[in-house]
Order: structure tokens, then sequence, then C-alpha cells
């Protein structure tokens, strides 16, 4: 009885560990966590800042080829995606998405917050994929296994 008590909750334990992947085998990444696909949820431009630090400590964590990670801006968050912007402790967001980005970090910003805001085109970070929808694409990647963090 020991013994299949054993063998269910180790078929247990692998279920839920793959359940965790989105289906995928979950890989050893650095310091005892495993292979991470995370997004990143920013609508306010006065947290952006901090998110970005909390994606670089992430990285830092388990290692820059153990973490898939996108960053979606929508709202005000979206303006981190503007170049030369600024929050009001003074924060600018160009050099620190520019290293994110050479990390692995892929950014996107919402064409309706494009719109709604009136962002021009031209300063749009370079970094930053357009996407039809902030909300829409943070739901389609969290169907697709990733991980959400909201800062």
């Amino acid at each position: 009885m020991k013994k299949l008590t054993a063998i269910a909750a180790a078929v247990v334990i692998s279920t839920a560990l793959v359940g965790c992947g989105g289906g995928q085998e979950l890989k050893p990444a650095k310091n005892g966590y495993f292979q991470q696909k995370v997004v990143y949820h920013v609508n306010n431009l006065q947290t952006a800042y901090g998110a970005l630090r909390n994606v670089k400590n992430h990285l830092n964590a388990l290692g820059d080829k153990n973490a898939e990670i996108i960053v979606v801006t929508h709202s005000s968050g979206a303006f981190a995606m503007v170049d030369g912007s600024k929050d009001k402790k003074g924060h600018s967001f160009d050099s620190t998405i520019q290293k994110l980005a050479n990390r692995g970090v892929k950014f996107t910003i919402c064409a309706n917050t494009i719109r709604g805001k009136k962002i021009n085109k031209n300063k749009i970070n370079l970094n930053a994929k357009v996407i039809p929808s902030g909300v829409a694409e943070v739901a389609d990647l969290q169907q697709k296994g990733y991980l959400y963090v909201k800062p």
C-alpha cells in the first residue's frame, strides 16, 4: 500500500510540474528554479521603472537563457515605450529597455493606446512591437502557458 501511495504521489507531482509549464516539461535553470515563460503586465507609467527592475532581477536569478520574458504595455504604461519619456521621479526608460532587449526580453505596445493617447509612432522605442490590444495580448500569452506577473 505504501508503494502504491508513493507512486500516486509521484504521478501527481509530475502532472503538476508539467501543468505549470504550459504542457511542457520543466527544465532546470539556476538557483533551484526551472526555466520560465513570463508575461509582465505594465499599464502604469509610475510603476514601469520598478517593473523593468523586476525583469532584470528575474533574468539575474534564472539566467538569460532560462527565461522567455515579454513585457506588455498599455494605458499609461505604454509611455515607457516612448523614447525620451520619464516618470514623475525622473526615471527614463530607453537605456534600460535596450539593455533588457539585448538580454532577450521582448517588448510590446498596444495599438489601442497609441491611438487613444495620440502617441507619435515615430517616437516608439524600436524594441517595442505594436500589438492590437494589450489586454488581449496578456490573455493570449497566458493561454500559451506564460506565467503572469503584475508588478
